[in-house]
C-alpha cells in the first residue's frame, strides 16, 4: 500500500469512500470536497492499493482552536500555516477495514503536523470511538460545540 496527498483528479474516488462512510447528513458534499482539495493542498491524505482507495483523513490547517461545524462547510479559516490541524473525516473503504489502513494514515498525518509546526491535531468524534483515539495520545476535551449532522460529538486533542 502506499500513502500520498490528495490531488483534485482523485475527487470521484474521495466522494466514493465519504458516501460509503458517513450517512448523508454527515458526508461532506462533492463541492465542499472539491473547494478542500483545490483550497486545502497537503491536507487530504490517501492510502492506495494499487489502483483501489483504500483509506483518507482529509482536513484543514487554521489557527481556529476548536473544531467549528463552519469548517465543514467551507475553507474560510484556512490558513496555510495554521498552528492546529483539523480533522474532519478518517475514512476507510469497508472492505479494508480492521485492516490498520485508518491507524497508518493518523500516524502520518500526525508527523506531518508535527513536522510542520503545528500545536496539534483537533477531531471530533462519537463517544464510541473515544478509546480509538486515544491511542493515538488525543485527550478527550468532553462534548464539542459541534452539531454536525445532527449528532453528538466529543472534541479530542493531540497537543505536541
Amino acid at each position: 500500500m502506499s500513502l500520498r496527498f490528495a490531488v483534485p483528479e482523485d475527487l470521484d474516488r474521495i466522494c466514493e469512500v465519504e458516501a460509503a462512510c458517513f450517512p448523508a447528513g454527515e458526508a461532506a458534499p462533492r463541492e465542499v470536497l472539491a473547494e478542500r482539495l483545490k483550497a486545502c493542498a497537503g491536507s487530504c491524505w490517501l492510502l492506495e492499493d494499487g489502483e483501489v482507495l483504500a483509506a483518507l483523513i482529509n482536513g484543514m490547517p487554521t489557527d481556529e482552536k476548536d473544531l467549528l461545524d463552519g469548517m465543514y462547510r467551507s475553507t474560510g479559516c484556512y490558513r496555510e500555516n495554521g498552528r492546529w490541524m483539523m480533522i474532519f473525516g478518517v475514512d476507510t473503504a469497508p472492505a479494508y477495514r480492521r485492516r490498520g489502513c485508518a491507524a497508518r494514515l493518523m500516524k502520518r498525518v500526525i508527523a506531518d503536523a508535527k513536522a510542520g509546526g503545528r500545536a496539534g491535531v483537533v477531531l471530533t468524534c462519537k463517544e464510541r470511538l473515544i478509546p480509538y483515539y486515544e491511542r493515538f495520545g488525543f485527550r478527550n476535551e468532553g462534548l464539542s460545540a459541534s452539531t454536525h449532522g445532527g449528532e453528538t460529538w466529543y472534541q479530542m486533542r493531540l497537543t505536541f
